[in-house]
């Protein structure tokens, strides 16, 4: 369902252009606390104390689609950090009048399913993403994602000989444009079956050859936990081919705290130590039953990852 609900969001998107909260204790350290600051529309009343700023914060627009993106740009300037993830070109004018950043801009690809490895594609994903990173970087940002596409019985080597084909057609133009293009990496085993880029061989490999500066990955934490696991290992031994992080617990995609199986103290604090300086966006469903419940996950969140 939740692989469902982002496909038909960031789908939406680009149509038009474009539980239970965790122990403070867990993590040996408590989070923001709770002021009498002035309320935003959200109606939260929340307040994040100051973060150390080590961490470049960021949440996904869609986990939270029940907000409108005014409500999502006075919750993040709430909580002390200033970037939304995947926002699409007709919300960026909102983002400006907070002061927020387009930390990943997406809107150009077809779908999740129909990426660079499909040959048959590479003149409509060319057509598309020559435009939109002429609106990225008109718009004064930089990251644009990509998607490889479903199998559909393709070898790995055939959909890394046709991604590389396909993406060396629109790079040049995000070279002079100054715009990276990034690839997510997605586990195949629950949410994206037959998701070509599964793995983080396969990404690295890619770039490899590609050997683009303006081309990178977005390593995804909780898709690659289900799919290969040894995640701070990972990061280490290849983190200069990851430009991009996002999160989210294992099992369930929800809140990232003591409830599921991945420490994010830890994974943040390897990421700060490989001198990662762009973006950790939370992606994780919410599960509280309240909209104050969800911005509080949230809260809780940036504040577990703010080593």
């Amino acid at each position: 369902m939740h692989n469902e609900s982002r496909r038909s969001l960031i789908k939406a998107m680009a149509l038009t252009g474009a539980g239970v909260l965790a122990p403070s204790a867990f993590y040996g350290a408590k989070a923001g606390e709770i002021s009498g600051g002035e309320s935003s529309n959200t109606g939260s009343g929340l307040k994040q104390s100051s973060l150390k700023g080590n961490i470049n914060h960021s949440v996904s627009r869609w986990t939270y689609g029940d907000l409108s993106i005014e409500e999502l740009c006075n919750t993040v300037k709430e909580l002390n950090f200033s970037a939304i993830d995947l926002v699409g070109p007709e919300d960026w004018p909102v983002l400006k009048q907070h002061g927020i950043d387009s930390s990943m801009c997406n809107g150009a690809e077809i779908s999740l399913e129909d990426g660079f490895i499909h040959s048959e594609l590479h003149d409509e994903l060319e057509a598309r993403y020559l435009k939109h990173i002429d609106l990225v970087a008109d718009a004064g940002y930089t990251n644009l994602i990509c998607f490889s596409g479903n199998a559909r019985g393709m070898s790995k080597e055939e959909g890394l000989n046709n991604a590389v084909a396909g993406l060396k057609r629109i790079l040049p133009h995000a070279q002079k444009r100054g715009v990276v293009i990034f690839m997510e990496l997605f586990n195949s085993k629950i949410d994206h079956p037959d998701y070509m880029a599964d793995s983080s061989k396969w990404g690295v490999q890619l770039c490899k050859r590609l050997d683009s500066k303006h081309f990178s990955l977005l390593y995804d934490i909780y898709h690659m936990q289900i799919n290969e696991g040894d995640i701070i290992r990972t990061i280490r031994d290849f983190h200069p081919y990851f430009g991009h992080y996002h999160t989210a617990g294992v099992p369930g995609r929800n809140e990232i705290g003591s409830t599921q199986e991945l420490y994010y103290p830890a994974i943040a604090k390897a990421i700060l130590d490989t001198g990662f300086d762009g973006y950790l966006a939370q992606e994780f469903i919410p599960t509280p039953d309240t909209k104050a419940g969800r911005i509080e996950s949230l809260k809780e969140a940036i504040s577990i990852c703010d080593v």
